[in-house]
């Protein structure tokens, strides 16, 4: 399986491809989509969308996951995630590709043990996981770890039944 994992932002969407093949994960690509802060919002909205279409295109994903929503005492910076989150997951949706959620307390647990990881506990793990990937941003990192946690969840019974199948 292909997988997109998904960490966005107005300022910075990071993204990551992995593939998953039986029980081995292997990176094959990632960065960061940054649209400028000049322009307005929905010039950003549609840059992300474009820089994502361009990367389904390219890579050719069958499936990606995407961080929950983070509600945090800004009511404006959340509804702008969730405009950034909402462009992302339309182009996933454009493209046929199934998208699935996570808690970042789940993806920190996921990938490093603790839910309650730091930002550069969670690098290291990527970089352990994926040997060979060229981390830049917190927020490729971030989509790295999104995706890793989907192959954890995505044949467990569990994740099935959350699913409703």
């Amino acid at each position: 399986m292909r997988l997109l994992g998904l960490d966005p932002g107005l300022r910075h969407t990071g993204w990551g491809i992995i593939n998953s093949i039986d029980d081995k994960i292997s990176w094959i690509a990632s960065g960061n989509i940054s649209p400028k802060i000049s322009l307005n919002l929905s010039e950003r909205l549609k840059e992300i969308h474009q820089g994502l279409d361009s990367i389904i295109q390219k890579y050719k994903p069958s499936v990606a996951a995407i961080e929950e929503i983070f509600i945090n005492m800004n009511g404006q910076s959340t509804l702008k995630l969730g405009m950034a989150r909402g462009a992302a997951i339309t182009i996933c949706s454009v493209n046929e590709m199934p998208v699935f959620e996570y808690a970042p307390t789940r993806v920190k647990q996921s990938v490093t043990g603790s839910g309650r990881a730091k930002k550069d506990q969670v690098a290291s793990m990527v970089k352990l996981l994926l040997p060979g990937c060229a981390i830049t941003t917190e927020d490729e990192s971030d989509a790295l770890a999104i995706a890793i946690c989907h192959t954890f969840f995505a044949n467990s019974k569990i994740h099935q039944m959350n699913l409703g199948n």
